[in-house]
């Protein structure tokens, strides 16, 4: 078994592979080589997390508010903003599928997305940065199952 925080993840994964402009250009990870084939692309991370006990008796509960970081990656000369807002239609409504995640969560939603343009190469490279708040609930002796 994994983490719910993992599975939450991979659910994540799966919700956004296979959308119209990244494709299968997904991966978990919070390091990412730009390289031509590779874009349009998403990354995937935990960025953190907070948990906080919401019962006295053990085993106790955890309530926990995940961070996970989805990044888009594309290159170009021209319409980036266009192409972001492309990316960000497709991610949003990807996610808004199911906020339950699998059934790990209670909830899920962005809380705010970053836009950063780099025009120094040939190509210039945007890249937006979601960040998607995920609510879950464990119990601490049994972190791999969603309570």
């Amino acid at each position: 078994m994994a983490h719910v925080r993992q599975s939450i993840r991979s659910n994540i994964t799966t919700a956004l592979t296979g959308l119209t402009t990244t494709g299968s250009n997904v991966f978990q990870t919070r390091l990412f080589p730009i390289e031509e084939s590779k874009v349009p692309a998403l990354c995937i991370y935990t960025k953190s997390e907070e948990s906080e006990y919401s019962t006295m008796t053990r085993p106790r509960t955890q309530t926990r508010a995940l961070e996970v970081m989805v990044e888009a990656y594309i290159k170009g000369t021209a319409n980036l903003d266009n192409t972001i807002d492309t990316i960000a239609v497709e991610v949003e409504e990807a996610l808004a599928t199911d906020a339950t995640r699998g059934g790990n969560a209670k909830d899920t939603r962005i809380t705010s997305v970053d836009i950063e343009f780099n025009g120094d190469a040939e190509q210039s490279v945007a890249v937006a940065r979601f960040t998607v708040a995920v609510d879950y609930v464990t119990v601490e002796n049994d972190v791999e199952t969603s309570a």
